[in-house]
């Protein structure tokens, strides 16, 4: 007989992980309970918290606005009282001490952290301008920058803010996955059913899931029938028929059926777990482009503290006028706050590897997924992956007259019911599918790789293929001319050792894989079949989905030095595989790319899961990352671009023609952080655009 394929994937035993939130100069963990900690408001009042210093700043600023003297003479009139410079100062003072906290506290983080970067920009340019103008309120000469800085700190709330809310934003999705779990699950013990807290299910639990209810934990139907909604976890658009002995995923939405399940996997040893683990450990994994992201946004901080010396120094020599000068100062100290940069690169792996996740896509190596753009050769493994993974009976022949074509069926399945390979499983569903009945078996031996025996009915029968003549020494019975040898695999039914007919079986190509082909071509990506079966059926298999070219006859360990023979070519080589027989394949390849299996989804050696097991999957992915990797550069190129024309002017290359304003400085700064922003939410068009193309 054929090899035969195992997919025993690792188990999985991480307790479901907190969701991290990462805005500027801060962070929160969510934490959830009913057996996985519920979600808590933390990261949300961060966010707030930034809202709410931005209104009451807000509304500080405008007797702030009445009480300068430069708006005054810009709006044409007068506001002058005995003490009012000193009522200008103590609204100004707590504008700058409570609206200014978070940034003033993120410039002693980044100091500690020998890591200085846009707070310390921040609390560098508001402490400028709030010392020098309690300095003039005190008789230095000049003027003050009070409202300069209440309309600064103003803008520069807002714009944390906003950057904040957008990172919550994309985290959202795992959320939404937590929030899949129902609250109370209907427990089936000592005969009765009880409604118990989700935290106090175990694993082993016999569970009842009504109709409409969600699937509490990951488990295998006992009994019922019902049509179960999987989309939210696995991208699967139609509802998936479950019956006996099928797996179900916590978190699913059942259908119109009643069923009768045994829980195999509760909190950390669910899919759930497993699925946020990975998103979380991506998104907070640095790439390549976000390493350049930081280094950037470093060297923009060093440049930035650089050239604000410089300017107030030029300006202070050249003009003689401290107010002007230090108004630069400030102006280039806020106006290079590498914000954007900051939530460049961070924003769109947050909104990427969540999209990814609940449409299938594990993503565990964010490199690796930004190196699929790359890629110039995709190696796929045939069984399970381009093929079903599930061989079915083709034809059944009768040899002799005194057995017709249902008994053949039936003496077969009867011999191999006890035997787990996939022809033996091909010939059981036949034979449910007939409404045949299964006859009691005997005696049952398994020779590896020549078949099965067993004693049915009083009668000695074997299952096997060619093999079991040459061993005999026999001369192997002809196949009829309909058997298509080169697809279809050749089993001999013999009872009392007369070969009394055949039955073949073949692995179905998957509907989407010809598809699949045809869009990685249409990307300029090669593609070829890797397979441990014999030259005829990987030609044809090859030849129908027109790749090009296959491998035959090849063993596991040899997959890995196949991948390596196309890279000494200087190809970059992706390799699909089921994660286990392929595992030293996919550490080798550049992108291991592993196929999932419903809960199977800990395979350690991959980068890229697909959860659905759908070459489709692929071309999806791949046209996934380069739309990720070019919403990256398309926000690098902004948050850097913007710099380089808005600093020249902080420094007052235009002056006296164009003199930008250190609140006009914070307007533009905080407009690149929400372009960029707004950019990136566009990845989640980009995502299903991808996904309409491809189906």
């Amino acid at each position: 007989m054929e090899h035969e394929h195992h997919h025993n994937h690792p188990g999985r035993g991480t307790s479901l992980p907190p969701v991290e939130h990462r805005g500027t100069g801060t962070a929160s963990v969510h934490k959830h309970d009913t057996g996985h900690d519920m979600y808590d408001k933390h990261a949300g009042h961060h966010t707030e918290d930034f809202l709410k210093r931005f209104w009451i700043c807000l509304t500080l600023t405008l007797p702030v606005l009445l009480l300068s003297h430069m708006i005054q003479q810009w709006i044409g009139f007068e506001l002058k009282f005995y003490g009012d410079r000193y009522i200008l100062l103590a609204l100004s003072s707590i504008i700058y001490f409570y609206g200014g906290w978070p940034f003033l506290i993120g410039l002693v983080r980044e100091i500690k952290g020998k890591a200085i970067g846009m707070m310390t920009l921040v609390a560098i340019a508001i402490s400028v301008a709030y010392i020098y103008s309690v300095g003039v309120v005190f008789g230095l000469q000049g003027m003050d920058f009070f409202w300069e800085l209440a309309t600064l700190i103003d803008i520069m709330l807002l714009g944390h803010w906003l950057e904040m809310r957008s990172q919550m934003a994309a985290s959202r999705a795992l959320e939404s996955l937590v929030a899949l779990l129902p609250s109370k699950v209907h427990v089936e013990r000592a005969g009765e059913v009880q409604d118990i807290e989700l935290k106090d299910l175990k694993t082993n639990d016999i569970i009842l899931i009504k109709p409409g209810e969600k699937v509490a934990a990951d488990g295998i139907v006992l009994e019922g029938n019902s049509y179960v909604n999987e989309s939210m976890l696995t991208g699967e658009s139609t509802p998936v028929k479950k019956g006996k002995d099928a797996k179900l995923i916590g978190g699913a939405v059942n259908g119109d059926g009643a069923l009768k399940v045994k829980v195999t996997g509760t909190g950390s040893d669910s899919y759930l777990s497993k699925v946020i683990t990975m998103v979380q450990s991506a998104q907070n994994a640095k790439s390549n482009t976000q390493n350049l992201a930081d280094k950037v946004a470093k060297w923009l901080t060093i440049i930035s503290i650089l050239v604000g010396v410089t300017t107030f120094i030029y300006w202070y020599n050249t003009q003689n006028d401290l107010y002007f000068a230090l108004e630069r100062l400030v102006t280039v100290m806020v106006t290079a706050c590498p914000h954007a940069l900051g939530v460049a690169i961070p924003l769109v792996v947050a909104i990427s590897t969540t999209k990814a996740a609940v449409s299938g896509l594990l993503i565990r190596n964010r490199t690796a997924f930004e190196q699929s753009r790359n890629l110039t050769t995709i190696i796929f493994d045939k069984t399970g992956t381009l093929t079903k993974g599930m061989h079915e009976v083709q034809k059944i022949i009768s040899l002799s007259d005194k057995y017709p074509v249902d008994e053949i069926l039936q003496y077969a399945a009867a011999a191999q019911q006890n035997s787990e390979h996939y022809l033996a499983q091909g010939m059981l569903r036949k034979l449910k599918e007939q409404n045949l009945s299964l006859w009691k078996s005997e005696n049952f031996e398994y020779q590896q790789g020549i078949g099965v025996s067993a004693t049915i009915n009083g009668k000695h029968v074997i299952v096997g293929g060619p093999n079991h003549y040459k061993q005999l020494g026999k001369t192997i019975p002809k196949i009829p001319e309909k058997v298509d040898q080169k697809t279809e695999t050749v089993s001999f039914i013999l009872i009392d050792d007369e070969t009394v007919g055949i039955i073949t079986l073949a692995d179905a190509i998957r509907e989407s894989a010809a598809h699949s082909i045809h869009a990685l071509k249409e990307m300029g990506i090669r593609s070829f079949l890797l397979t441990g079966d014999n030259e005829n059926i990987a030609k044809s298999v090859a030849e129908q989905l027109n790749m090009d070219g296959y491998f035959a006859n090849v063993l596991p360990h040899q997959k890995q030095e196949k991948l390596k023979e196309f890279q000494d070519r200087g190809e970059i080589v992706a390799m699909t595989g089921d994660g286990v027989n392929d595992a030293p394949a996919l550490a080798q390849a550049d992108v291991g790319i592993a196929i999932g299996s419903g809960t199977d989804v800990a395979a350690e050696t991959a980068d890229i899961i697909l959860v659905n097991s759908d070459p489709k999957d692929v071309a999806q992915m791949i046209a996934f990352g380069k739309a990720t990797y070019r919403k990256m550069i398309q926000n690098l190129f902004w948050a850097v671009g913007y710099n380089v024309i808005a600093i020249p002017l902080a420094a007052g290359v235009l002056y006296p023609y164009f003199v930008l304003s250190p609140a006009m400085g914070a307007i533009l700064m905080s407009l690149s952080t929400v372009i960029v922003a707004l950019n990136a939410q566009l990845l989640k068009k980009s995502f299903s655009r991808n996904i309409s193309l491809l189906i």
